[in-house]
């Protein structure tokens, strides 16, 4: 008989699924995860972290949950982005194996078992690698392989390419994860870097059941912005480079016009060509100081020792009873 799931016991598995204006795939998402976790031999968690939802995402998670006592909503105080939500559930995630997926359903919850039988194989991380990427842009598609492809050339940690937040992580890893203290925190760098033995499956991902994607594209070069500051250096050895080049350049120009003019006599008027060189050396400039500001500020933001996120309210706070308060012998004495 299949062990009932309880919130009051450590479940097999943790699903994690962070949750932001998803009002119109809740009711599909939830239907498909039940079906999922009733395939499953243990206990299932089903963790949804709401990033500061404005619509009905939560009244409807908590809905369910009367239906379904596997289900657990941590509410966070605002939005704190994604990358938050995401690490707030996994700090939250009591699974012995942990899967983080969307709630777009652009990760099919179906192929969970599959990676479940993997981790049951010794794996410490199953990663979902993108086969076809239905539903996205020519321009989304391109962009996003040129970055993964840019930020393995010049970071520590290979980020493997066409995956995203799709895997399943043994317990060893989360807590390794849960111990990374950073604030600016870029997810897929840090899975990179926690490394663990990996099995890779690949598959078809479906456009979005329902709603509107939350990623503009400011928002993705943020990212990107996070990802290369977060885990190289090698940006600012780039700039030195820049700046010894243009150093070296102008150096060499300058002693090729005195040549000219002592020994030739021959004198250019510079007007045009010193308003380039100035341009062109104010931009590297700014450049070299707009790249050192990107790492100052994240050192800045490093040291105020924020949390990560704030959780307003845990659903298991709000279902487990209260404890009796103890009472120490002597209080009961009057003074």
């Amino acid at each position: 008989m299949k062990k009932q799931p309880s919130i009051f016991t450590d479940p097999m598995l943790s699903i994690v699924v962070p949750v932001h204006n998803e009002a119109e795939v809740i009711p599909d998402l939830l239907a498909r995860l039940d079906l999922v976790s009733r395939q499953l031999e243990d206990a299932v968690e089903l963790l949804f972290v709401d990033d500061g939802s404005q619509d009905n995402s939560v009244a409807l998670l908590m809905q369910a949950r009367h239906r379904q006592p596997a289900i657990r909503v941590v509410q966070l105080s605002r939005n704190f982005g994604k990358e938050a939500a995401v690490t707030a559930g996994l700090e939250h995630a009591r699974g012995d194996a942990v899967v983080l997926m969307d709630a777009d359903l652009q990760d099919p919850p179906e192929l969970i078992p599959s990676m479940v039988a993997e981790w049951r194989k010794g794996a410490d991380v199953v990663l979902m690698k993108r086969r076809t990427r239905a539903g996205e842009s020519w321009l989304k598609r391109t962009t996003a392989s040129i970055f993964y492809r840019l930020i393995n050339r010049i970071s520590d940690a290979s980020i493997p390419v066409d995956t995203g937040d799709f895997r399943l992580m043994s317990r060893r890893t989360v807590d390794a994860l849960n111990r990374l203290p950073e604030r600016n925190r870029y997810l897929k760098g840090m899975f990179a870097w926690v490394g663990m033995p990996t099995v890779t499956l690949e598959f078809d991902r479906d456009p979005r059941a329902a709603g509107k994607t939350k990623w503009n594209y400011l928002k993705l070069i943020h990212l990107a912005m996070e990802g290369i500051t977060s885990f190289s250096t090698r940006p600012l050895r780039i700039a030195l480079v820049l700046g010894l080049l243009a150093a070296g350049a102008g150096g060499l120009f300058g002693a090729w016009e005195v040549l000219r003019t002592l020994v030739f006599g021959v004198s250019t008027p510079g007007y045009a060509s010193l308003i380039a060189i100035i341009t062109f050396l104010s931009g590297v400039q700014l450049l070299c100081v707009g790249l050192l500001g990107e790492y100052v500020g994240r050192i800045y933001m490093e040291t105020k020792q924020r949390p990560v996120f704030i959780v307003a309210e845990d659903s298991e706070d709000v279902a487990r009873p209260a404890l009796p308060q103890l009472r120490v012998a002597g209080n009961d004495q009057k003074h």
